[in-house]
């Protein structure tokens, strides 16, 4: 069985405050966007789960969340079967994007299927929520979906069907400690709140009107991210110069993302800025 990983982007991310289990509470908006991993999956007769991977930098034990989705279905059901899941990497490891959720999300969708488990929709969802937070968004086939509680919480925006957005993202060769960024965050006390809120940003993305959107987007982890790996800061004040005027870092990062008119000049300036800076990945992706 061959599944497409799709990666997120996060066009807003507030972080509303700390829970009790440590974890945050967020308000946040996801996309799908159309760079993928692809995912294999082989039922093995034993009960062994195999992960196979052209990527040096995906771990191949249970601390792969793809790995655990698989071991949390045999341990629920004690079921006796294995798998063999061949990862192939196109998202960047640790961008912000999703990758690691997304992969554990098409296991679990998959498995249902070659395992014959029958699970529906809303107990695939809360298992996801199990194993990571972005991971129940990537149950749910939708473009756009509105995230609460943990981001586990999810409700997908139909009224936005339909509604392509182009992007160039930008991936800098550095790593990005989640729990840094969060521990940073919790101790900064003057980040900048958001000006507005989900409703009006999906308000905004309904009336597909991009210059709407400048404004709009949001994610209160970009603050602290900025701080502590000033290459970030690079790729945000160089898409400016380059004239786009929606920009915004996904998750914690690093990857950040423009929004362009069209395919043909996301394209563009892709293949201009690679010129440039070389040691910046480039990607050029729709909502799928």
């Amino acid at each position: 069985m061959i599944l497409n990983s799709y990666a997120k982007l996060n066009l807003y991310l507030a972080v509303l405050n700390k829970r009790r289990d440590h974890y945050h509470n967020l308000a946040t908006i996801f996309e799908r966007i159309s760079l993928a991993d692809r995912i294999t999956l082989k039922s093995r007769p034993d009960p062994k789960i195999k992960i196979i991977t052209d990527s040096s930098c995906i771990p191949r034990d249970g601390v792969n969340l793809a790995w655990r989705a698989a071991a949390l279905l045999q341990d629920i059901f004690n079921l006796k079967c294995g798998v063999e899941i061949k990862i192939q990497k196109r998202i960047p490891v640790g961008s912000g994007m999703g990758g690691g959720s997304s992969n554990a999300a098409c296991v679990l969708i998959g498995l249902n299927k070659l395992w014959k488990l029958r699970l529906s929709q809303k107990i695939l969802t809360s298992l996801a929520g199990k194993i990571g937070s972005d991971v129940p968004f990537f149950i749910h086939n939708c473009a756009f979906a509105q995230g609460s509680l943990r981001g586990d919480r999810i409700r997908p925006l139909r009224q936005l069907a339909g509604l392509k957005l182009w992007h160039i993202v930008v991936m800098p060769k550095i790593k990005v400690s989640t729990p840094l960024i969060y521990k940073k965050w919790d101790e900064y006390s003057k980040l900048t709140k958001p000006t507005c809120g989900v409703k009006i940003l999906t308000s905004a993305l309904r009336k597909r009107d991009l210059s709407l959107l400048g404004g709009l987007l949001f994610n209160s982890l970009e603050q602290v991210t900025l701080k502590l790996y000033p290459e970030v800061e690079r790729i945000k004040k160089t898409l400016l110069r380059e004239g786009l005027q929606s920009i915004l870092m996904s998750g914690s990062g690093p990857a950040v993302f423009g929004i362009l008119p069209s395919r043909k000049e996301a394209v563009s300036l892709s293949r201009q800025l690679r010129i440039k800076h070389r040691s910046w990945q480039f990607f050029v992706a729709h909502t799928i």
